[in-house]
């Protein structure tokens, strides 16, 4: 048995310019941070089968199909909520593809795995979305993407103080709202076709942000990097409407008088994770605040990104 896990991650800035066609006529970059919350997959290749788990999920499915592979048992499961904003999709997708690729004996670099896992998803099924989700599953730790005609993925070296500085000042909560991703990806793709002004100043300028996200992680300094994820909260919400929702402006509102610095929504939103960045000394204050109106999610840095084992079976 293969069995193979892939982190989600925090989305710091550029999200939306990693879409298509953006990134091909204007350049996107985007600035994240894999977590371990972590999609696994235990994969049994078995001729005589066809099952998938309990059912047959369409992502598996497609995956399985585009590999050539007619019998397999194939089990997924996660430790963070469906529908979150953390990329949990992306997760499922590369953590499958490490484990065809192990089953195959054919290994591939975190680059490969990536742009397999979106060309199962958008090619296979159809889902509109862009790159960084699979790119940060597939190499963990803190990334820059550089997004033109091809994908550039450059790990960005986290000190031990930026670590402990960020696992103790950044809180996840999650809203208990199911985000609606694709027709909101939709919608602000269309908005960017028809070249409304608004949409692409906001995305221009939520490039340049996670630019110098980037640069903020890369010297440790959190304040800046919470000011910078301030100012793209401000932009990423006026793309569409239905990227807030009454829920995540009561969090907002919440942990703001408790001291948060920095705010946004996590993903494409309309639901799903929200991330408040603090001082040490009000984070407490924070989740607290937070706790109230949705759940706080512990989490971690996800130093590795897509690991994956041989299991022995009887």
């Amino acid at each position: 048995m293969i069995v193979a896990s892939a982190p989600t991650r925090l989305d710091f800035g550029g999200g939306w310019t990693d879409v298509p066609p953006f990134p091909e006529e204007r350049g996107g970059f985007v600035c994240n941070l894999a977590i371990e919350r972590r999609a696994t997959v235990q994969l049994e290749l078995d001729p005589h089968t066809s099952s998938v788990g309990d059912t047959i999920d369409p992502l598996v499915a497609a995956a399985l199909r585009r590999a050539g592979i007619t019998g397999a048992r194939v089990v997924v499961s996660s430790d963070f909520p469906m529908g979150a904003g953390l990329g949990g999709s992306s997760a499922v997708g590369v953590a499958l593809q490490a484990a065809l690729a192990a089953a195959a004996q054919q290994p591939c670099t975190p680059h490969e795995l990536a742009e397999r896992s979106r060309a199962t998803e958008v090619d296979e099924l159809g889902v509109a979305g862009g790159f960084q989700d699979h790119f940060a599953a597939a190499y963990g730790g803190a990334l820059a993407l550089t997004l033109t005609q091809r994908r550039r993925a450059t790990p960005i070296a986290l000190t031990p103080a930026a670590i402990a500085a960020l696992e103790a000042r950044l809180t996840v909560i999650y809203t208990g709202e199911s985000r609606i991703s694709a027709q909101t990806i939709t919608a602000v793709l269309d908005a960017y076709r028809d070249r409304v002004p608004r949409v692409v100043q906001a995305l221009d300028r939520m490039g340049q942000l996670a630019r110098s996200m980037a640069e903020s992680l890369h010297a440790g300094n959190v304040s800046e990097l919470a000011e910078l994820v301030d100012e793209h909260w401000v932009h990423q919400r006026s793309l569409h409407p239905g990227i807030s929702t009454s829920r995540i402006d009561a969090i907002e509102a919440a942990v703001r008088a408790a001291g948060a610095m920095g705010f946004k929504a996590l993903g494409a939103s309309g639901g799903g994770c929200v991330l408040a960045i603090s001082p040490v000394s009000r984070q407490r204050d924070v989740a607290d605040a937070a706790g109230a109106l949705g759940e706080v999610l512990p989490w971690r840095i996800a130093r590795d990104g897509v690991l994956v084992q041989t299991v022995a079976t009887r």
